[in-house]
């Protein structure tokens, strides 16, 4: 039987309450301050010096400005990081655009297929009722990354360049949201009702035909070809003429697409170590490969994080940076705010449980571009935002380790530094439900 809340309850919490001296101090700084702000430890915050033991030297940072694309500003880093360091470049950016526009494209397709083949379950369905929720949106994964450079390959930033709506999307994702699922309204029909795959074809692109041009408004026609124009370290000017954007990747980029694989740290009981996983109802390339997870201890995430470090080469990561942040200084640690202290709460959770009562789930990426090594243990990491220079010390960012340990979920690492684990890999992949944690978008 349920228990309500009594009078003599509420009687009891109020005295208690005013006993607290610690609660009437909190009471006083909560009124005309931020939570965050009364529970600051500035002398923590003080201890992160931004110096590492192991540092990778990068580009300037990126802005995706208002927009969900950390996820192809990350992988776009990676990329851009070998070919700068190639062809002695002294700065160079890839067009995060060009991937967008692709991804949101295909995923569009994606989307109206999965309304087709869930046509024969209601829209109150738990399984399309998330597909519906989850619509065409800014946010993605590793894979979903590949799957784009593969198909379509990428740019230079400055032969596809940002828009307005590329850096402003909130618009843009709900006009084209609205269109799939008016599209996915008259596909179900027709499939329900019997309709000839030629009738549903021809449905499905037309919408698809409005969706591209839409795009096109957006983004700019995607190039078919460009001439590559760079002037290296040395002041020497070089063109490269009539590159088509698959074989620009393809000459540049294809080995780190090929060679990196998703691993994660997910410590519940449904996600054993050592076994591989992917997600219904996610991806966006009908086709191309499936989001795929190897799931390692926190261990050995680190030790391969580090060996391609160790390696001169960034890392791609998915964390959430939801929790313990402080954004000006660009910190993040469990230890740098006193909220237990502040609130009288008990908010101890372990990462387990925060994964599985929704506390906790990978919703931005960025990269590791460096660590500091005690002992052979790691203390902080340095890491490249994608949120312009003004904030962090110029858009970088340092994590402790122990907030690492929490709330990183994601990595994708090169199989050769993954040492005896990259066979692990190569498993049969057990498929989780689409709302598993595991499937969450970096935005």
């Amino acid at each position: 039987m349920k228990k309500s809340i009594s009078a003599e309850n509420l009687s009891n919490w109020s005295k208690a309450y005013a006993k607290s001296p610690a609660m009437q101090l909190a009471a006083l700084a909560l009124s005309k301050t931020s939570l965050s702000s009364v529970a600051y430890d500035s002398n923590r915050a003080n201890a992160m010096h931004p110096v590492f033991s192991l540092e990778v030297p990068t580009l300037e940072v990126t802005n995706q400005k208002s927009s969900g694309r950390c996820w192809l500003f990350a992988a776009a880093n990676v990329l851009r990081e070998k070919i700068a360091k190639e062809l002695n470049l002294e700065s160079f950016e890839l067009s995060q655009s060009y991937l967008a526009f692709w991804d949101k494209f295909e995923r569009s397709n994606y989307f109206l297929e999965a309304m087709l083949e869930l046509s024969d379950l209601p829209v109150n369905d738990r399984t399309v009722a998330f597909v519906l929720q989850t619509g065409v949106h800014d946010g993605g994964q590793w894979d979903m990354f590949a799957n784009i450079v593969q198909k379509y390959g990428v740019v230079p930033k400055d032969v596809y360049d940002e828009t307005y709506q590329s850096s402003n999307t909130r618009e843009m994702n709900h006009a084209l949201n609205r269109a799939l699922k008016a599209a996915a309204v008259k596909l179900r029909a027709l499939k329900r009702g019997g309709a000839s795959a030629e009738e549903i074809s021809a449905v499905k692109e037309k919408a698809l035909c409005a969706v591209y041009g839409f795009l096109c408004a957006c983004y700019g026609v995607p190039p078919e070809s460009f001439d590559f124009e760079y002037v290296d370290k040395d002041k020497e000017y070089h063109i490269e003429k009539g590159l088509t954007p698959v074989a620009f990747a393809e000459k540049y980029v294809a080995d780190i697409i090929r060679e990196s694989v998703s691993v994660i740290h997910a410590p519940t009981q449904d996600k054993p170590y050592h076994k591989t996983y992917t997600i219904r109802q996610l991806g966006n390339v009908i086709g191309g490969r499936e989001v795929k997870h190897l799931n390692l201890t926190m261990e050995e995430m680190k030790a391969a994080i580090i060996r391609q470090l160790e390696a001169g080469k960034i890392v791609w990561f998915g964390s959430d940076v939801g929790h313990f942040g402080e954004r000006d200084s660009g910190i993040w640690d469990d230890q740098l705010f006193h909220l237990g202290l502040v609130t009288g709460l008990d908010l101890a959770i372990s990462k387990e449980d925060a994964l599985d009562y929704g506390l906790a789930a990978m919703n931005h990426a960025m990269c590791l571009t460096g660590v500091t090594l005690s002992d052979g243990k790691p203390t902080k990491w340095k890491i490249e935002n994608s949120w312009g220079d003004k904030s962090g010390k110029k858009g970088y960012y340092i994590c402790s380790d122990s907030w690492f340990d929490e709330y990183v979920f994601q990595a994708a690492i090169e199989r050769e530094y993954l040492g005896d684990l990259a066979a692990l890999y190569d498993q049969e992949p057990i498929a989780l439900d689409p709302w598993d944690p595991m499937g969450t978008l970096a935005e």
